[in-house]
């Protein structure tokens, strides 16, 4: 009868251990969030724009949301290693990744993603843009878009600097050569940094960059800003006509700089991230350093980021057919 009375009193012991463990992970799960710390990967190396955006935007949801968020990078295959890295994390809101046009660019450029770029994503906010900017060396005799295409199709010159196959600036590049048939050859760096350098040696006089890398050489005059290829005019280079004021509309590619969470996040997280990440551009420490680097603060809404993915998937897509962009 002991040994009876001793097993139930075991079982019930056993019982209530389990109850009370359910209730703590219950407890757990219902705490708000965050309620540990959460990643930012960054799909490019440390040190670019990209980077340098995300760990702003890191330090100050840190602050603002109680929690340590922390960077990430993974860069590889023009952003899509750390982009996949992100689309296979748990939709719980601990994973984000940073994206820029690169992002809707690889939809149509590599022919097999290890993602679906709408599916297993739920995009956050466009945080801040940047514009392409058309620049060449203070050596070509051109003050205006109008001139430099009077030289290009007077077979002047016949080249331009792009970064690596299929980036923004080559994208920007070809939309430039496809809207005017201009006979011009796309000469590929392995890179932002390379191609700069290449305009700035005035080895080769022409080229598309994002702003935030060539601004400072802009001012400094080692390069000559023609047009921003955003809609309206850059507060970075406000003397800068954009290419519709130059008298070439519809050439329009800007560079966002975007963060999505993996399909699944609760729409109550997104928007939560949302705002916070709002307040954070408009912080004026963040705004004074992003527009330093040749970014405009925006923050748009989740709906806002979604719609422009969807529209430049298919826009960016038929440039790169027109212009046999192939990946290497």
């Amino acid at each position: 009868m002991r040994t009876w009375t001793r097993l139930r009193v075991t079982r019930l012991l056993v019982a209530l251990a389990a109850l009370a463990g359910a209730g703590a992970g219950e407890a757990q799960s219902a705490a708000p969030y965050p309620a540990r710390p959460v990643r930012i990967i960054v799909p490019f190396g440390a040190g670019g724009p990209g980077d340098v955006f995300a760990r702003l935007i890191a330090q100050k949801l840190g602050e603002d949301l109680g929690k340590t968020f922390y960077v990430e990078n993974h860069p590889g295959a023009g952003g899509t290693i750390g982009t996949a890295l992100a689309a296979r994390a748990p939709g719980d809101g601990y994973t984000l990744v940073v994206v820029s046009s690169t992002f809707m660019i690889n939809a149509s450029l590599y022919p097999k993603l290890p993602y679906d770029s709408i599916k297993d994503f739920a995009p956050v906010t466009i945080a801040a843009t940047t514009p392409n900017v058309l620049i060449v060396h203070p050596s070509v005799p051109a003050r205006t878009v109008k001139e430099l295409v009077a030289l290009i199709r007077a077979h002047k010159y016949d080249n331009y600097a792009m970064g690596g196959v299929g980036t923004p600036s080559h994208i920007s590049g070809e939309i430039f050569r496809l809207a005017l048939k201009l006979d011009l050859t796309a000469i590929p760096f392995p890179g932002g940094g390379p191609m700069i350098a290449s305009v700035v040696g005035g080895h080769t006089p022409i080229a598309f960059s994002a702003l935030a890398p060539v601004a400072g050489a802009i001012k400094q005059g080692e390069l000559r800003a023609l047009a921003v290829t955003s809609k309206t005019r850059s507060s970075v280079l406000p003397d800068v006509p954009t290419l519709a004021e130059a008298g070439f509309p519809d050439q329009e590619n800007d560079t966002p700089q975007g963060i999505l969470a993996p399909a699944g996040t609760p729409r109550a997280i997104v928007d939560l991230l949302n705002r916070a990440i709002a307040k954070a551009m408009a912080a004026p420490d963040v705004k004074q350093k992003m527009l330093a680097i040749g970014f405009e603060p925006v923050a748009t809404s989740p709906d806002a980021f979604a719609a422009r993915i969807r529209t430049d998937i298919p826009r960016l897509a038929k440039v790169i057919r027109a212009a046999k962009i192939k990946a290497e």
